[in-house]
């Protein structure tokens, strides 16, 4: 199979490359496939650009939050784990959007509505924490900060 995009031209994949969101993301119910495209040159899918395969027009920067901050502690329900196919949130991949802007430290992610995904079917869905303490604004220097002052521990 292959995507054709504007900025990475054409590009071969397989089915069982995509992850799969039945409903969609936030705003984006009409795309279910993604394609993901490692952005980071060690290849371990910690930055990722998600490709629309409905809409190739359409792709997103997403961020393993984990990297940002080791304490990041989103809590899904028994019904999301369910929908996913787990028993245990520790099963499952988590990645948030990023905003991207010309100062890199003015980029924000949305740690509120992670994208969950079973590395083991690739089905995904994006969620809202509830009473999490996340924002859907967390500025990438914020992350910067917490990092020098727990290496200053």
């Amino acid at each position: 199979m292959q995507l054709h995009t504007k900025d990475y031209g054409v590009i071969d994949y397989e089915e069982k490359d995509l992850f799969f969101f039945p409903d969609g993301l936030f705003g984006f119910s009409q795309v279910q496939h993604f394609l993901p495209l490692c952005l980071n040159e060690e290849e371990d899918s910690t930055i990722l650009l998600l490709h629309g395969v409905e809409d190739p027009n359409l792709a997103f920067v997403v961020i393993n939050p984990f990297t940002l901050d080791p304490d990041y502690a989103p809590t899904l329900t028994e019904e999301e784990l369910s929908y996913l196919g787990v028993k245990n949130a520790e099963e499952l991949s988590y990645y948030v959007t990023c905003v991207l802007r010309e100062d890199y430290l003015s980029n924000t992610v949305n740690l509120k509505c992670p994208l969950v995904i079973n590395p083991e079917n690739h089905k995904g869905m994006q969620v809202i924490l509830e009473s999490s303490g996340y924002d859907y604004k967390h500025t990438l220097g914020s992350f910067a900060s917490v990092q020098e002052k727990k290496a200053a521990v």
